[in-house]
């Protein structure tokens, strides 16, 4: 993968693929919304922790308290996106599994993504949950782009994996097929993600090449970058494999995007805990583990057409 390696890679977040004016044409397969800094979210349901069969693994406030705060940009379908006031998507469902074994509640509070790990660190979440890609930059709190140290980095408990694609308008107007073609062209993104770092590789190989650097355009929400492409102002937008599927499917009714090329530099999605908090980290990978051995995992993936992202085993800080 690159240094800056899917939704999401910065040291400060490499998404499974909109809530605002994108959600409202229909929200991807399978890589926001509102008010980021509110707590605008919901809670997974839970086992009551006297019967919850790992409630023991976790530490005795968390356990006491009966919730988990997660920090979550919620604005990502089909992985999270808001739906009548509530959190859903593949990674509340997986919460909810995970809080069953766990017995307390998953409660997902909105924020922008690339302020989720500070979030983290600074203890306003327990956890995060955002499709956020397990890579080594994260881990050691390194900043993708300058290498520079940023923070004390986190430890990831590994469910997912998923490469970034290659979104463009319906028929393909440009004619897209690779990274290569979009050098010297308009392509609008999520800022903080790992598409940007693969985006920013591919525009300095543009340059190296002898071709033009990539026009890239940022923005703090991904469906504010899926209506630059819906509008013609972008010619494509890099995404998680899942959301950019889903957004296929799904937008203006399967009308507005199509997916092109193979996916890029498939890795772990991760669930992201701050380091120290060793307990925790080893309790949710328990229930991982649980619900990949009981099969509620596997039907959660099903449930949203993604059973080819699916793990065997859960690992931890297992991206590169």
């Amino acid at each position: 993968m690159t240094a800056s390696s899917t939704r999401r890679a910065t040291a400060t977040h490499h998404r499974l693929a909109a809530a605002g004016a994108i959600a409202v044409a229909g929200a991807l397969i399978l890589t926001g919304c509102g008010d980021q800094t509110d707590k605008g979210g919901s809670s997974s349901g839970s086992a009551s922790s006297s019967n919850a069969p790992l409630a023991s693994k976790l530490p005795s406030d968390i356990r006491k308290a009966g919730v988990i705060k997660v920090g979550s940009d919620i604005a990502y379908p089909p992985v999270e996106f808001m739906q009548n006031g509530k959190a859903v998507g593949i990674d509340p469902d997986i919460a909810a599994a995970l809080g069953k074994q766990l017995g307390v509640q998953f409660q997902f509070e909105n924020g922008k993504f690339d302020n989720l790990i500070v979030g983290l660190q600074a203890k306003r979440f327990q956890v995060l949950m955002s499709a956020m890609n397990d890579t080594k930059d994260r881990q050691n709190g390194v900043d993708s782009d300058t290498g520079k140290k940023v923070g004390n980095g986190v430890d990831f408990v590994d469910y997912f994996t998923a490469g970034t694609s290659i979104l463009v308008q319906k028929g393909n107007p440009k004619g897209i097929k690779s990274l290569d073609d979009l050098c010297g062209k308009v392509v609008a993104l999520q800022k903080g993600t790992t598409s940007e770092g693969i985006a920013k590789a591919q525009s300095k190989k543009c340059t190296k090449d002898g071709k033009k650097a990539i026009n890239l355009q940022t923005f703090d929400t991904d469906p504010e970058a899926l209506l630059r492409l819906k509008q013609g102002a972008s010619v494509a937008d890099l995404n998680d494999f899942p959301v950019a599927a889903y957004n296929a499917k799904t937008s203006g009714g399967g009308k507005d995007f199509e997916v092109v090329g193979d996916q890029i530099e498939a890795g772990p999605y991760g669930i992201a805990v701050s380091k120290g908090d060793t307990q925790l980290r080893d309790a949710i990978q328990a229930a991982m583990t649980a619900i990949i051995k009981n099969g509620d995992y596997q039907k959660i993936l099903q449930k949203w057409n993604v059973t080819q992202g699916a793990v065997t085993e859960s690992k931890i800080n297992g991206g590169s």
